[in-house]
């Protein structure tokens, strides 16, 4: 679900950013008394995911914009399939534009990665969940995409859970030690994630109390093993640079979990286009 609230802000700054004082192409161009039909085209093939943030763009730049949607978010899509059709003022329309695809490009790009992953991985019982490796000030709209092709979210932010990395384990001086602190500082519903580089770091964490361990960068015999020690005492999160080519075999290891960073900072944005279809003077 997205909240409208936040992403009214989003697409404000977005629309503040891209328009500034005016667009001063179509103010010159256009007469202020023609209206548009428009047509929202798929020009690749992907999974939607973005059309609520789409209709917000137009929303706030023009009230009075129609918007008849053809598909909806989850939706798989091919070259030529309109997934929703637009009438207006054709300058609110054309000012709203390029806002309007960036960010359904950007979005349904990464749903469509993320039906990628969740297909590779499928009857193995992992998830695939995304990270905080999210473009600054997007987060809420990217981890929202990630759901609609079919992945999990990780925490959204910093107070949602405790992750203990390389380097609190170094600050705090040693696992032990980072653990029994978060346990004492956080609430008895909050889980407790560890990071682990080796088996000896598993066997530490396991005897701290972890709730999860995120095995970092292993090769998939000691994620293997790491999962076996694991088992019915912590869940199991593999990380670290997975790939279309290496996810179904680290799935393989059973792990619970697939956490992908690529989902929301390297996916291809799909190709989708807004094309004017009819154009009509309003004398009213």
């Amino acid at each position: 679900m997205i909240y409208s609230l936040l992403i009214e802000d989003v697409v404000r700054r977005a629309l503040r950013e891209d328009v500034g004082t005016g667009d001063v192409t179509t103010l010159a161009t256009v007469p202020a008394d023609i209206r548009a039909r428009a047509n929202i085209v798929a020009k690749g093939t992907g999974v939607v995911a973005g059309l609520p943030v789409l209709e917000e763009v137009f929303r706030q730049v023009s009230p009075d914009i129609k918007i008849k949607f053809i598909r909806e978010d989850g939706a798989w899509v091919r070259p030529g399939d309109i997934l929703c059709e637009i009438e207006g003022w054709a300058r609110a329309i054309l000012t709203g534009e390029r806002v309007a695809l960036n960010f359904i490009q950007l979005l349904s790009g990464v749903a469509t990665r993320t039906a990628s992953f969740v297909e590779l991985v499928a009857g193995s019982g992992a998830r695939i969940v995304d990270t905080r490796k999210t473009t600054p000030g997007l987060r809420l709209i990217e981890k929202y995409a990630v759901t609609v092709g079919g992945g999990r979210n990780h925490r959204m932010a910093l107070d949602d859970a405790v992750m203990i990395k390389d380097n609190h384990i170094v600050a705090a001086g040693g696992i032990a030690a980072a653990v029994k602190r978060a346990r004492n500082a956080v609430p008895h519903t909050m889980t407790i994630t560890v990071e682990c580089e080796t088996l000896e770091q598993v066997d530490e964490a396991l005897i701290a109390g972890a709730d999860v361990l995120l095995l970092d960068n292993m090769d998939n015999e000691t994620r293997a093993e790491g999962v076996r020690r694991a088992k019915g005492k912590a869940l199991t999160e593999a990380s670290g640079s997975i790939t279309e080519e290496t996810a179904a075999e680290i799935a393989a290891t059973g792990v619970d979990i697939l956490s992908v960073g690529a989902l929301t900072h390297s996916s291809k944005a799909l190709d989708i286009s807004l094309d004017i279809i009819e154009t009509y003077q309003d004398l009213s």
